[in-house]
């Protein structure tokens, strides 16, 4: 008996088996994308918020003077000194910025992401190819980044602040308000191109990949909402990785140039490139890889466990929504 990948490719020889085809079991609801997204993205934070600090804290660490060593030798060494010095606490610092950003974000990335695939749909019946489904993924990405952006610059001040023993922010809001007094709005939207350039590919390759292992994980003749737990937690997870391989060196450059002094950078990523690839190397553009790893999977996985969770939820108290 043939499954519905695999009717798909009959009734369009044309595509060939490197293009196979998504299948949609219902009609896509961006409404319900939204909701879901948002609980999946709270689900996500709370997974990965530890190992995101140590990632900034790795990837923002200052070049060691001649004879000294760098601050953090590596993941399990920046680890075990934040615990050492601040306590579980520390691995937790900036929290509050993502969390009440990250509902609204995840709910409008979920959103553009349902958006996207509806949009390339002429009936509710069709179903999407992989690259519709990267399009789809990438205008997700841009819906995020006015969220995201000053989110993440916020995030990342609190995050090093610890680390260089100068405490100038009491918190998210008084970040944004010393941000605002000295630039503007400007000064807390400072990274957003960067956020951008990280974001639109990166969220392509996440939601196409997730669609990938969740057809290649479910049955013949099942539908997506009958995967178990453990396949969506492995398919969240290995997309989580996937949009991270992706992402990782222009979120190097975004976490220095939102970390440096005003100023520092006239002429916006491209001097925070020259100057990482003539000190450090092109290597220096993977600053954090195993934190960004380790955390990729764990935290992904919460994600798309808690979207699914939710969507059956929704699914169930409005059919028809």
């Amino acid at each position: 008996m043939l499954n519905c990948t695999e009717s798909s490719l009959l009734k369009n020889p044309t595509a060939g088996p490197e293009v196979k085809m998504s299948k949609q079991p219902q009609p896509i609801s961006p409404l319900k994308n939204f909701f879901a997204g948002g609980f999946g993205g709270v689900c996500l934070v709370f997974a990965g918020h530890p190992l995101d600090t140590i990632k900034v804290r790795l990837q923002t660490q200052p070049k060691p003077k001649p004879g000294e060593r760098l601050l953090y030798a590596g993941t399990l060494d920046c680890f075990k000194k934040t615990l050492a010095k601040e306590g579980v606490k520390g691995l937790y610092k900036g929290m509050a910025a993502p969390i009440i950003g990250v509902t609204p974000m995840f709910a409008v990335c979920f959103f553009g992401f349902g958006l996207g695939k509806k949009l390339q749909q002429r009936s509710p019946d069709d179903i999407l190819s992989y690259p519709q489904l990267f399009a789809a993924g990438m205008l997700s990405g841009v819906f995020t980044t006015a969220i995201m952006a000053p989110g993440e610059r916020i995030k990342c001040l609190l995050q090093i602040q610890a680390s260089t023993g100068e405490v100038k922010y009491a918190g998210p809001m008084d970040c944004v308000k010393q941000l605002y007094r000295e630039s503007g709005i400007r000064g807390i939207y400072k990274g957003t191109a960067l956020t951008l350039m990280r974001d639109v590919p990166a969220s392509g390759m996440y939601f196409m990949s997730y669609e990938y292992l969740k057809n290649l994980l479910t049955p013949a003749g099942k539908s997506h909402n009958e995967l178990s737990v453990p396949s969506v937690l492995f398919a969240g997870g290995v997309a989580g990785i996937c949009n991270w391989a992706v992402a990782i060196p222009p979120d190097v450059l975004k976490s220095r140039f939102q970390t440096a002094p005003e100023g520092k950078y006239p002429n916006g990523f491209r001097d925070v490139l020259r100057e990482l690839i003539r000190e450090e190397g092109v290597a220096s553009l993977y600053k954090g890889f195993n934190a960004v790893m380790l955390r990729a999977f764990p935290a992904n996985a919460a994600c798309f466990l808690g979207f699914e969770m939710a969507m059956k939820f929704l699914n169930w108290l409005a059919p028809n929504l």
